[in-house]
């Protein structure tokens, strides 16, 4: 405890602290790359909007090669023009709108992780935005108020996408045919009329072959939605949303259906919430689990990058009675050169401790570390950068919600974990890259530990492909593997049409069997241009054992506006 209240010494000086004008353009670098998408780490996104531009230095003079598509505080997702190859470690340039041409009007595709991660399995997975879904605990959350033109000059935008994808599960045993589908409508109307109002949505609807009875007992099994708002800006100090909207300031709460205002003193930021949560069984609406609370945040610019402290107190009730109530900070700075730190904590004021001797529970209001995170990204030389961050987290228990068996999720240990990642781009399109993470709980039989490295070369002479291979070990408490992946990708159609192939050996084995579970998996993915915001993609994976196969194909139509 005392060591964190000196971090919490080191970071509330910032709260006070005067603001500066922010000038001249902005550094960073890519981080990863699918298929489809392209994402760039800065000191911070503060100035940065979805639909921006970002540039490459070619010749000495930028040249743009990036649609910016989603953002957090630090980071971009953005759309690549097809035409300029990239890789990671890439130096990327982000110049005002003064000072830079229109942006250049590109189909943001869909990213191949979405395809992979809904395509991995038959459940239900929901993919959203980050700025539209509470983020995980120990990923950075966007802290960011984007910069309002006067409002004299504001300008009505439309902007957003409808797609409807199906996913299909087959395989050589007796299993029935599985297949799902998905329409998703993403929509953001910013000062209608040229006024201050602004909506915006993003929902989904997902139905199979086998679950239809289900959605017509209780529409919100396939119905979600994760932001229905209307945001009224009545001038650039006071704000207000009305609507289901997860505030990124205070994300790890999740959503918020009801009132949300904010008041803006530069560099200081007062906010109010009011209203319900969504219902933790199907993510409908349950106006009997209200919350309220209050934040503050400051932001105030460095040469760095700016400064950035969010202090929020929310009490979140079920059926009138205190289910929990906590404090949070965050804060994110790059006072260093090339040194970005992210930190968040998480205090629960209002515990339930169970008494073994009548097991009865006694209300505590002591405070205690619930939730922390720390990182580190370091960019050591113009081709290296070094990222490095600690977790520590326990079960958020909503002692109203979970109180019939609140006494095994108070036996649960703090989840802790390291992580550590390196990239390196020795020569032109050449790129290595390895990390390492390893997470223990005190009453797990083994920590789980994972390795991996990988290798990518663009442009590969007289073939014109991309080439990327990696290998991962893991180690659970309950099994063993190793993965062993290549592939390669390339544009068959400049701007147009998009091909990708990859094969990966995986040798899992359990601690429970003498044997291993060895799979052959291959992949394939298309993606069709077929006019400027429209698209269409399909991916294909199968899987093959010695005896059994499964197949999964995934397709997609993209109608962007």
């Amino acid at each position: 405890m005392r060591n964190l209240l000196l971090l919490l010494l080191c970071i509330i000086p910032g709260m006070i602290t005067e603001a500066q004008d922010l000038t001249g353009s902005l550094e960073g670098s890519v981080t990863y790359i699918t298929s489809q998408s392209v994402y760039v780490k800065f000191p911070s996104t503060a100035r940065i909007n979805s639909g921006d531009t970002l540039s490459v230095m070619q010749a000495g003079k930028p040249i743009q090669a990036l649609v910016v598509k989603d953002l957090s505080s630090t980071s971009c997702v953005c759309t690549p023009v097809l035409s300029i190859k990239l890789s990671v470690a890439d130096r990327i340039i982000f110049i005002p709108k003064n000072d830079r041409p229109s942006s250049i009007p590109v189909t943001p595709l869909p990213p191949l992780s979405q395809v992979q991660a809904d395509t991995s399995s038959s459940a239900e997975i929901t993919m959203v935005p980050e700025q539209a879904f509470p983020v995980k605990k120990d990923s950075p959350v966007d802290t960011t108020v984007n910069e309002k033109p006067a409002l004299n000059k504001r300008k009505a935008t439309v902007n957003g996408y409808f797609q409807v994808a199906s996913y299909s599960n087959f395989s050589n045993l007796d299993a029935d045919f599985n297949q799902r589908m998905k329409y998703t409508l993403s929509l953001n109307l910013k000062n209608i009329g040229g006024s201050g109002l602004s909506a915006e949505t993003y929902m989904c609807f997902v139905h199979s072959n086998t679950n239809w009875d289900q959605i017509q007992s209780d529409l919100f099994n396939g119905l979600k939605i994760y932001n229905l708002s209307l945001n009224y800006e009545f001038n650039k100090t006071f704000r207000l949303w009305f609507g289901r909207k997860v505030n990124p300031k205070v994300s790890n709460m999740g959503a918020v259906d009801g009132l949300q205002f904010e008041m803006r003193f530069r560099p200081l930021t007062v906010g109010i919430i009011a209203g319900s949560r969504p219902d933790y069984r199907n993510y409908g609406f349950n106006f009997n689990l209200l919350q309220f609370g209050a934040y503050l945040f400051n932001e105030f610019p460095t040469r760095n990058g700016p400064v950035q402290t969010t202090l929020a107190f929310i009490q979140q009730n079920n059926d009138g009675k205190t289910d929990r109530r906590f404090v949070y900070l965050q804060h994110a700075n790059s006072l260093i050169k090339n040194l970005t730190f992210f930190g968040s904590v998480e205090f629960d004021f209002y515990r339930q401790v169970l008494t073994p001797e009548d097991s009865s529970f006694k209300q505590n209001n002591s405070p205690k570390l619930s939730n922390l995170y720390l990182s580190l990204n370091y960019r050591i030389l113009q081709k290296a950068t070094i990222s490095l961050s600690y977790s520590a987290r326990q079960n958020v228990i909503y002692y109203e919600t979970y109180k019939n068996f609140l006494d095994k999720l108070l036996d649960t240990e703090t989840l802790q974990g390291y992580s550590l990642q390196v990239n390196y781009r020795p020569v032109k399109n050449l790129t290595i890259g390895a990390s390492g993470a390893y997470r223990f709980q005190k009453n797990d039989p083994r920590s789980t530990k994972n390795a991996s490295i990988y290798i990518t070369y663009n442009q590969i002479p007289w073939l014109g492909v991309a080439m990327t291979g990696s290998f991962t070990w893991l180690e659970t408490a309950y099994l063993t593997g190793k993965v062993y992946s290549l592939g390669i990708s390339r544009d068959l159609a400049a701007g147009k049409l998009f091909a990708g192939l990859n094969y990966r050996y995986v040798d899992y084995r359990y601690s429970s069997l003498d044997m291993g579970l060895p799979q052959n998996m291959a992949e394939v993915n298309l993606t069709w241009r077929i006019y400027r915001k429209i698209s269409f993609s399909v991916y294909y994976e199968g899987t093959f054992e010695k005896i059994n196969s499964f197949n999964r194909l995934y397709a997609q139509l993209h109608l962007g506006f």
